[in-house]
């Protein structure tokens, strides 16, 4: 599919719509993660509403990609841009951590079919997805046109077990997997250069025999091109490191760490009162939503 002007604005507007979706669904549930899933909204977007082959009116399709979400405390991007893309009803997203709710505060496959995984232990996302680029291998479905996605945080990178899965994928040139990293730089206890640095990023990974993309995780472009690249790399697998604003969309939750698992009315208090940080949140995101529908027009 040709990415046009007009294409890549209505991404935008998507990925706008889905933040506030999310960002609803948090203030529903008091509870819950907000910088990591603000961050990775045009990421969503632009696998579920270009890239991706899948069928939300039959998500068990034999032929579909699979979406395998190793962080899943960033489960409100997911649960919205599904919902955005028809796999349930958008109201159902303020039933986000509520009690009976399929949409619980970590992804849980038993609730929600259309989940390819349960997750939430962090770095074990990544050895689950190897384990399905694999048995593609092995069923001789290697050369067909099925692809696994992995979306990675970069704290969970301090877990050993990310690193053996990246070995392995690289040794068994996994040719199918693509992983994407969330570069956002923080974790729930500061951010990740403090707590445990990972760089330099790229060359532990091409040391594992991987394709290695760096990408600007806000630019529609740049996403769309990065998923493309992968589709055309063989003998090895690929891994996009995506460079984002944690918090992305509003300026006063931006780059703060603090926002990692706090959601608006509970979150640092500095820049927005708590009893303000909801309405705040939404006129900030309803008016980018409006800026980029002045753009399209």
């Amino acid at each position: 599919m040709e990415l046009t002007d007009e294409k890549i604005n209505e991404l935008k507007k998507k990925a706008n719509d889905i933040r506030i979706s999310l960002i609803e669904s948090l203030i529903a549930a008091g509870s819950g993660h907000t910088a990591g899933p603000l961050d990775m909204a045009d990421i969503f977007t632009v696998l579920f509403f270009h890239t991706l082959n899948h069928n939300p009116k039959k998500p068990a399709w034999p032929e579909r990609d699979r979406v395998v979400l190793s962080n899943g405390h960033i489960c409100p991007v997911l649960y919205s841009t599904m919902a955005h893309a028809g796999y349930f009803p958008v109201k159902e997203l303020k039933t986000l951590r509520k009690f009976g709710s399929r949409l619980q505060g970590h992804p849980h496959r038993d609730f929600l079919p259309m989940l390819e995984t349960s997750s939430g232990p962090l770095g074990s996302g990544l050895s689950q997805a190897v384990g399905m680029a694999l048995a593609l291998k092995i069923d001789h479905s290697f050369t067909s046109n099925r692809r696994i996605y992995a979306l990675l945080s970069d704290g969970e990178l301090e877990a050993g077990q990310t690193w053996e899965a990246a070995m392995l994928a690289g040794k068994e040139k996994l040719q199918n997997l693509v992983a994407v990293i969330d570069r956002n730089n923080i974790q729930i206890e500061g951010y990740t250069e403090n707590v445990m640095p990972l760089e330099s990023l790229s060359d532990k990974w091409r040391a594992w025999n991987w394709h290695v993309i760096e990408i600007d995780g806000h630019n529609i472009e740049e996403i769309a091109d990065s998923f493309e690249t992968a589709k055309a790399v063989f003998e090895k697998p690929t891994v996009i490191i995506a460079h984002t604003i944690a918090g992305k969309g509003i300026p006063e939750f931006e780059r703060d760490y603090r926002w990692h698992g706090n959601p608006p009315g509970k979150g640092p208090t500095d820049k927005v009162p708590a009893d303000k940080q909801a309405k705040v949140a939404l006129a900030e995101l309803r008016t980018l939503g409006g800026k980029i529908e002045s753009e399209h027009q």
